[in-house]
């Protein structure tokens, strides 16, 4: 029997899964890897931090099945992107990495844009979270020393096989910034900084290379197995969900929320990030900044967080309900997808003395699917046609409420995943098809992804949620002036209260 080292880089822990050919999970293993954000935006994390991951998941699964362990045939690592770790000429980092929730570029945009060539077609994509913000804002010290940026997973790929790598997906907006524009300048150049920061880009499904000789114990038992490129956590999510595919959806909610939909044509619209996935895929949507992570901090709050995360919100959602809906606005650390407002800031709206603890944590599982909503209304009228169904996957997809409100919300029909940890089988399902054993990624997902449960659209209860749904739209346009002020503003420092 050969198996699988999946891996899934996530933005609060490194998981990792030994899956054989029929996409059944031998052993699994995870390490907490939280990513801090300071109070000025500043968001980074230390690459030794994932690579001890790497190495501790790995030693936990050898334990733990050590006949599947031996048995391993290839290795894949998906991960977080929009998240950048630099590298000198010796492939060592210099430094920490930046993280996908850092938000420092915003203050230096307007100045940014002014020097980047105005009708190149990478220019309007350009926002805090872009890597040309986040490079042209490197201190002198790292960028004379820069050789290459890539994304976390390829990091630890270098530090398997040696070799500094990474795939077209994941690097599209790096690679689309070393394009030249109609002047013949690229947006690197604008910014002094050479095209050949962009390492080489290999299909998700090839080989980087064969595991290096000399590592930790337990990855120098894998010695010669290969190492495929991957891509990032969403495009994995995605594939093992079974909704790589035209007309469908997904929704991967995990740390942050990840929404779009999958095209075989290249679409645009508002706010969305438009990325061709491979083999005439196309993907409309992105990520945002507030999912699942938004749940725990409400469950905090409200002092229920003995326990896991879903029997806390399943307390709080057992208790009274008051008829007049609230509001929330689930922007807790800003937003990315649709909207791009590092600034924006979470409210409730419509509190009075009848609510409690079951009315906050409704609407927080409401303002959530109403921002998934923004962005599914805008992918679909770029596409002309409305979704299939909606594919749910990540931590947040356990919650059946959370489902059924999603699909009342979304109006279309939301199919939970028939798995656990989808990132891990879409990444074993790539492996699987860079060794040979399916023909294609399309092929691959036919025998090796399934269902869970299907939640349609309830009529009585979507009718309800259209004007809660108008006022939620107009809300995000009125709080922002609000965020932005209350921003610039410091709450005046007392030792002790009076």
């Amino acid at each position: 029997m050969q198996t699988v080292l999946a891996c899934d880089l996530g933005g609060t822990s490194f998981r990792a899964a030994l899956i054989d050919a029929g996409g059944v999970t031998i052993a699994e293993a995870a390490r907490p890897t939280g990513i801090p954000v300071a109070p000025d935006g500043r968001s980074e994390a230390d690459p030794e931090v994932w690579w001890q991951a790497l190495i501790d998941c790995a030693g936990d699964l050898a334990a733990a099945a050590p006949e599947a362990f031996a048995a391993v045939a290839g290795i894949g690592i998906c991960g977080i992107t929009r998240s950048q770790v630099f590298l000198d000429a010796g492939g060592a980092p210099l430094g920490p990495a930046v993280t996908f929730r850092d938000s420092r570029a915003a203050a230096g945009l307007d100045g940014l844009r002014q020097r980047l060539p105005p009708d190149h077609p990478e220019t309007g994509q350009v926002n805090a979270a872009h890597p040309v913000a986040r490079l042209a804002a490197l201190p002198p010290a790292v960028r004379d020393r820069l050789a290459a940026v890539v994304d976390p997973k390829d990091d630890l790929n270098r530090r398997l096989t040696g070799r500094v790598a990474s795939d077209p997906v994941s690097l599209a907006r790096l690679a689309a910034a070393a394009w030249p524009g109609p002047d013949g300048r690229s947006l690197l150049q604008a910014i002094g900084l050479p095209a050949g920061i962009v390492p080489d880009l290999l299909d998700p499904t090839a080989a980087v290379g064969p595991v290096i000789g000399g590592l930790p114990a337990p990855l120098d038992r894998l010695a010669g197995r290969p190492v495929f490129c991957l891509c990032n956590d969403t495009w994995a999510g995605v594939l093992g969900l079974g909704a790589l595919r035209p007309g469908y959806a997904y929704d991967l909610s995990g740390t942050t929320e990840v929404l779009g939909l999958v095209d075989d044509r290249p679409l645009a619209a508002p706010g969305l990030m438009t990325v061709d996935w491979g083999g005439g895929l196309h993907q409309l949507g992105g990520p945002s900044d507030n999912g699942a992570d938004t749940l725990a901090w409400l469950v905090d709050l409200l002092d229920q967080g003995e326990g896991d995360i879903g029997g806390a919100l399943d307390r709080l959602l057992a208790g009274p309900r008051d008829p007049r809906p609230l509001l929330f606005l689930p922007y807790l650390q800003g937003e990315r997808v649709p909207l791009w407002q590092p600034q924006l800031r979470g409210a409730f709206l419509g509190l009075d003395r009848r609510h409690g603890p079951a009315d906050l944590a409704w609407a927080l599982l409401e303002g959530v699917a109403f921002t998934n909503r923004m962005v599914l209304e805008r992918a679909e009228a770029a596409a002309g046609r409305p979704v299939v169904e909606v594919r749910f996957g990540g931590g947040g997809a356990g919650s059946r409420v959370w489902a059924a409100i999603k699909a009342d919300i979304l109006g279309r029909p939301v199919v939970t995943a028939g798995i656990r940890e989808p990132g891990l089988l879409g990444t074993a399902i790539a492996v699987w098809t860079g060794l040979g054993r399916h023909a294609s990624l399309g092929a691959a997902q036919a025998a090796l992804t399934g269902t869970g449960l299907r939640f349609d659209p309830d009529p009585a209860r979507r009718t309800l949620y259209e004007p809660m749904f108008d006022l939620f739209r107009r809300s995000v346009d009125a709080v922002l002036p609000v965020s932005e002020a209350l921003g610039r503003l410091r709450t005046p420092h007392r030792e002790s209260a009076p």
